[in-house]
């Protein structure tokens, strides 16, 4: 599965292809462009729940010109807000608004998108979804609708100990 390109949502249920509309309407990895956008979450892997957003990675190389992108782009958007912070002692740039099916989450960090966490956790949970089939997919989801975040829902039912959102990058396919 290439998750760098969006087409495979054309392809996709419901939900994946409504967020492909919504990103090709609004544009909004074309006005990203500039920071190698992924889409990353649980829409790209069939395993979103109805209040789920778009999580978008990003990588900057400076911070302080993609905060000012960002608002530049997006503060006409509804709800929109933007922070910098800090997550797992790397510096971050968190941008969210609202358009009509779905709240967007952009999240940038100095770090190319394709090693990001958020990249790294997909690819690993898409290889276990397809590995543990249906069932496993509706146990992750009936977690999730019960109030668990992804990786800890995966670390539940996978038996990891520890933090699930480390132990989930050492995770090995069998």
């Amino acid at each position: 599965m290439d998750f760098l390109n969006i087409e495979y949502l054309k392809e996709g249920n419901e939900r994946q292809r409504l967020a492909y509309q919504t990103l090709v309407t609004h544009q909004i990895l074309e006005k990203l462009a500039a920071y190698q956008p992924i889409l990353t979450g649980t829409v790209p892997i069939d395993i979103d729940i109805e209040n789920s957003d778009l999580d978008i990675i990003c990588y900057w190389k400076d911070k302080e010109k993609f905060f000012k992108d960002l608002t530049n782009l997006f503060s006409s958007e509804k709800e929109f807000q933007i922070k910098q912070g800090n997550s797992r002692d790397d510096e971050t740039v968190v941008c969210n608004f609202k358009t009509e099916n779905f709240e967007i989450e952009i999240f940038g960090q100095n770090i190319p998108s394709t090693q990001q966490n958020a990249y790294r956790h997909m690819l690993i949970e898409h290889q276990i979804l397809q590995e543990k089939g249906l069932n496993f997919r509706l146990k992750v989801i009936e977690l999730k609708r019960s109030g668990y975040k992804t990786e800890p829902a995966f670390a539940k039912l996978l038996n990891l100990k520890g933090d699930p959102y480390s132990t989930l990058l050492d995770y090995k396919i069998n």
